[in-house]
């Protein structure tokens, strides 16, 4: 039985089962997952799962219930819409209950990669083994991964939409001695990923990361490179750009004020990779710009967030929603502009293995005292209003000194305020190239160029 079949039997089941007043949405997803994972340069581990998840939320007197399961056999359907009937029975009323999606034209999505979405282990070994073949003799880890989903939704009141989508991921670290490089790309197409190339990447930067030196915390000019910035923007997209939090007056965004620099332009953009074309409660996807050129334009709704501001939903239901809101789950940073630099992708005859790419490397001959930093982690929100973060740098950080890479810095701890880092005046350049970093959650990617930025907050040593 097809993903379209499922959804509609569900819907028929709950209508005979719940009678005709009541209302449902239902959601199939079929996923077939695989991960090839390495360690001390060899593969230790391939798995692979395909699962088909029915996700009903039903509407019956007055009440909201929602229930899920794997068993698509005609009882296992049956047991699932008795069960989310019996917990819609016990929940307290739902008074402000959105409605059902009304039937509307759904986007075709983006193309799927046939090969990625039937790729087999040798395939991703092979990627493996180019990144380790080319980090000569360094110690390298990570992983390769691919996913395919494909699905469909149907509601009682007549809106239907199907859609595929197929993704591929690398992450690799290569290590010497006690210093680490990292190199990862996330792709719709699995032949786009060049493990030599990342695994090359990661160990130049790795080795030019030897002997760090110690600098006083302060303020510094620095230059970001894309997997930094992506934790920008997922912090961003959870914390600021959430339906929900702005509800609730948590998020710092302000719509229709100038909040980021001239530079900036945010787009949360689910089509422009290939994606599933609808949301969990069936609305279609779009690209939904929320920073245009400096100015806060929208934050992302679901259909109960988006009734309760008056705007209706983006496009943003997922599961969980109710609980930590409605978020942009593929934004992308895009230069606009204004007075920032962007990089032109000429790479300075100074520059050293600190550098990932030529657009970084552009940006670091713009800056005359400050430091390069590879990427953060461990980051922790601690003022979600004003979204002050705090976490370490990681995989290298290096001094900058008239535009070239001069010595390797040993790891910092910073506190900062993500959106007053962006704010006007203070980012300084942009990568022309925005690498797609892949997240840990299946379905969010962030889109992320290098950024130059005036200045951030370095607190302490990493272990302060």
């Amino acid at each position: 039985m097809t993903e379209v079949d499922l959804a509609g039997r569900v819907v028929e089941l709950v209508r005979r089962l719940a009678g005709p007043g009541a209302e449902a949405e239902v959601v199939v997803t079929r996923a077939d997952l695989a991960l090839t994972r390495f360690a001390n340069s060899f593969i230790h581990q391939n798995v692979a799962e395909s699962a088909t998840t029915v996700r009903l939320r039903l509407h019956a007197d007055g009440r909201t219930a929602a229930g899920s399961g794997s068993l698509v056999d005609p009882d296992g359907l049956t047991a699932l819409v008795e069960r989310t009937l019996a917990a819609a029975r016990l929940c307290p009323p739902d008074p402000a209950w959105p409605g059902l999606t009304p039937p509307a034209p759904v986007p075709s999505g983006a193309a799927v990669d046939e090969a990625t979405a039937a790729a087999s282990p040798d395939e991703r070994a092979a990627r493996v083994r180019a990144f380790v073949d080319a980090v000569d003799g360094l110690e390298a880890a990570g992983y390769c991964r691919t996913a395919y989903r494909s699905g469909a939704f149907a509601n009682s009141a007549g809106h239907s939409a199907v859609g595929r989508a197929a993704e591929a991921a690398m992450d690799g670290i290569a290590r010497t001695g006690g210093t680490d490089g990292v190199a990862r790309q996330c792709a719709d197409r699995l032949a786009d990923l060049d493990g030599g190339a990342l695994g090359a990447r990661a160990a130049a930067k790795a080795r030019a990361a030897a002997d760090p030196v110690e600098l006083p915390p302060g303020r510094y000019e620095v230059v970001l490179e894309p997997a930094a910035v992506a934790d920008l923007l997922q912090n961003l997209a959870w914390y600021g750009f959430n339906g929900k939090r702005y509800a609730e007056r948590q998020s710092f965004a302000e719509p229709g004020a100038t909040q980021f620099d001239p530079a900036v332009t945010l787009v949360d953009d689910p089509l422009h990779a290939s994606g599933l074309p609808y949301d969990l409660e069936g609305t279609p996807r779009r690209a939904l710009p929320l920073v245009e050129a400096g100015t806060t334009r929208a934050v992302a709704h679901d259909r109960r967030s988006g009734a309760e501001a008056g705007t209706g939903s983006t496009g943003h239901g997922m599961v969980g929603a109710s609980t930590f809101g409605p978020l942009p789950r593929n934004l992308r940073l895009l230069a606009t502009g204004g007075t920032a630099e962007v990089a032109t992708g000429q790479v300075s005859a100074g520059v050293s293995g600190a550098v990932a790419g030529p657009d970084t490397a552009a940006l670091v001959a713009g800056m005359a005292r400050g430091l390069l930093v590879s990427d953060f982690w461990y980051t922790r929100v601690l003022d979600p209003k004003q979204l002050v973060v705090t976490g370490l740098t990681r995989n290298g950080v290096w001094l900058v000194e008239d535009g070239v890479p001069t010595r390797a810095v040993r790891d910092f701890r910073f506190t900062e305020s993500y959106p007053r880092a962006l704010g006007p005046g203070r980012v300084l350049g942009l990568g022309r190239a925005p690498a797609r970093q892949p997240d840990r959650v299946d379905g969010f990617w962030w889109e992320a160029p290098a950024l130059r930025l005036a200045s951030w907050n370095f607190t302490g040593g990493a272990s302060g």
